[in-house]
Order: C-alpha cells, then structure tokens, then sequence
C-alpha cells in the first residue's frame, strides 16, 4: 500500500474522531450546561434551550461543509482538512468559557462550522487516494473513526464531567496537535493535482455551479434527500437521548449522571462500530442503495422499538448497542455512496454539498424534536415521532444510481 494512502487514511481517521469528539462533548454535558446557564429545570425546558442552541450548531456544521467543501476542490484536501480541524477545536475549547446561554450558542455555532467542513475534505482524501479495490474499505474505517470519537468524548466526560462541564469542552482543544502532523506529512492526491491542474480558470461559483449540471443535478438532489432522511431520523433520538437518560435516573449526584450517560454512549457506539465492520464486508456485494435502506429500516425499527414510555433505563441500556449498530452504523453508507455521485474536480463540493446542505435543512430538527418533548409530553414519544421521517429515504434512494463496482469519475 503506498505511503500516501496511509498517511490520507491516518488523517482523516483522526481529523474524524476528534470532529466526533467535539461535536459530541456538548450532547454528554448538555443537561448540566443548561441548567446553569439558563436555570432550566424541566425535561421539556432543558431539552428546548439545548435543541435550539444544537440546531444553530447544526446548521454551521451545514454551513461550514457547503463553503469548506468548494473550497477542499479549490485549495486542496490536507490544507482544507488542518484549516477545518483548527476551527473545531478552539471554538468547542472556547465554549468552556461561556458565561451565559448566548455566548455558548454563538461559540458552539462557530465549532459546527469548523466540524462540518473536515468530513468533505477527509473524504476527498482518502478516496482520491487509495486503489479502487479497497477504496471502499478505507472509506468505512475513516467514518468508524466517528464512533471512536464518541468513545473519547464519554471518556472525557467520565473523568472532567463530575467536576465541570466547562473542563469537558476545554478538552475540545486536543485535536489542534492532529494539525501539525497533517500539515508537515500529508500531500494533496495526485489526482486532484492533476485536475486542478487543468481548471485553472474555474471560479469558486462556476465549481458550486457545476453541481448543478445536466448530467450531475440528479446524483446532487438524491444525495441530499437520503442524507436528510436519515439525519433528521436519528438526531432526534441522539439529542434527546441524555435527557431521557437523567430523566430515568431521577434526582442523583452529577458524577452518577456523568457516569450513566457516558457508558450509555459508549454502549450506541460499541454497535456503530459493528454496523461500519459490517459495511466494510458487505457495501460492494449488497450495493449501496439496498445497504442504505437497509439501514433505514433498522432505524426506524429500533427507535419505535427502544423509545417506549415504559422502557426503563436497564432496557433502554440493552438496546443501545443495536440501536447504535443502525442510527449511528447507517452513516457509513454514505461514505461508501457520496464520493462516487460526483468526479474529481467537483468531488468536495458535491459531496460536501449533499452532506451538509442536508444538515443545515436538518438544523431545526433538535428544535422541534425538543419543542415536541412539550407536545407530546414525553421524550419516547417525540423521538419516534421525528424518526418516521426515515421513510422518506427509504423512497428517494431508489431513484439513485447503483455505483457499487464503478471506479472514480474524473
């Protein structure tokens, strides 16, 4: 295997944990945040402030991967991966600061710019980089990374959390060294030198634009769509999850709900991982559209099946590792699928475009999904409400292509 291959696949494997790890630290100290700084008390109160502020982080995760993934075809993968992985980690570190509700809105707002621009350029990457026969391979072994990252994050939060949620976002500086090693070792892929080689009189706007084209708009549309489908399915349960979670434990001490909700986490990850080993093996041989609707079916499913009134919180425990294995495991079909809707010169942008465009549409679902906690009265039910929008990609991506087997379009 060639030097750069390894060192693309280290790369993003590690700018992808650590975007996971920052991305979540918030979500684990969600509970204990806002009730500090908004003095919420009730399930619905701390789930609203919470899905609002998560929903302005969404959507500069959205944001940021639209800009930062025309920019990842302009100026190059690893430069755009380091610049990316920079803003992420300051801004998740800053938010330890923050004295009041707004100020952690804006500085979490800025972090998702940054964690929603690193995916399109590390996966860029690694699929410009690595042979076509195990390109899908390392593909899932870099999105595994985002179950390590939750690894990290509940680990953080098992040792800072019982002392301050502002040590836990603090934390969120430590990828700032991955930088260094990206920046002195990793090249751009041959590939993309040599394509952009030849569209040096494109602008940023004719590159978005180019999306758009006749031949390319379906593929655009349809990622978009299945991206959507299943992020707006599954945030809801994630976000929701801790509340649930200290909710069921009642009145207890922060170390035991620190504790609780990080093993809990851990638990929906040791099942992620095993949906990514399984789409590592399966993805060529089932096709991409059939292993995306799979996962959607399980989806759906298990968070009908987990989000129950009566679920206590031993059974909720016991479920969250197949609950993991779909919700979390079914993002790994797109690493396999978006990189291969759109050639080379266009590639970030396309894919970056489908991934976050759709998180920024997915912006208000944390939102309503807390303003449904009020509506319906429980956690149970707001989350499975919001999961039943998982049937719309289990129609869109039919009308996809199959690109399982197909080689990378230049």
């Amino acid at each position: 295997m060639p030097k750069a291959a390894k060192l693309a696949l280290l790369s993003g494997f590690l700018g992808w944990m650590f975007d996971s790890m920052d991305l979540n630290l918030f979500t684990l100290v969600l509970v204990p945040t806002i009730r500090e700084l908004t003095g919420a008390k009730t399930p619905a109160e701390i789930a609203q402030a919470g899905g609002l502020i998560i929903a302005l982080k969404i959507f500069g995760w959205g944001l940021g991967g639209v800009l930062f993934g025309v920019a990842a075809d302009r100026l190059g993968r690893s430069r755009t991966l380091v610049w990316t992985i920079l803003i992420y980690a300051v801004f998740t570190a800053a938010s330890g600061l923050a004295q009041n509700w707004t100020q952690l809105a804006i500085l979490q707002t800025l972090a998702g710019i940054g964690i929603g621009g690193e995916w399109a350029a590390g996966a860029a990457l690694i699929a410009e980089t690595w042979p076509e026969k195990s390109r899908v391979k390392a593909m899932q072994t870099m999105q595994m990374a985002y179950a390590f990252g939750f690894f990290l994050a509940a680990g953080v939060n098992i040792l800072l959390g019982p002392i301050s949620w502002r040590y836990v976002l603090a934390a969120g500086i430590i990828p700032a060294i991955a930088t260094l090693f990206i920046r002195r070792f990793v090249p751009e892929p041959e590939r993309w030198q040599q394509v952009r080689a030849k569209a040096v009189n494109e602008t940023a706007a004719s590159t978005f634009a180019a999306i758009f084209a006749p031949d390319i708009r379906r593929n655009t549309f349809v990622g978009v769509t299945i991206a959507l489908a299943m992020m707006v399915g599954s945030w809801a349960a994630l976000t929701l999850l801790p509340g649930w979670i200290s909710q069921l434990l009642g009145p207890s001490n922060a170390k035991l709900a620190a504790w609780t909700i990080s093993w809990s986490f851990i638990l929906l990850n040791i099942g992620a991982v095993a949906g990514y080993v399984t789409l590592i093996f399966v993805a060529d041989i089932v096709g991409r559209r059939r292993c995306y609707f799979i996962f959607c079916v399980g989806s759906l499913a298990s968070i009908l099946y987990t989000f129950q009134p009566g679920t206590t919180l031993e059974q909720l425990q016991t479920m969250l590792p197949v609950l993991g294995y779909f919700i979390v495991g079914g993002f790994g079909t797109f690493a396999a699928y978006l990189p291969e809707l759109f050639p080379t010169r266009i590639r970030g942008t396309g894919q970056g475009f489908c991934y976050n465009m759709s998180r920024m549409l997915t912006a208000p679902g944390p939102l309503i999904a807390g303003t449904l906690v009020g509506t319906f009265g429980s956690i149970p039910q707001a989350a499975s409400a919001v999961a039943l929008f998982l049937v719309v990609g289990m129609v869109v991506i039919w009308f996809g292509p199959e690109t399982a087997g197909q080689p990378l379009r230049d």
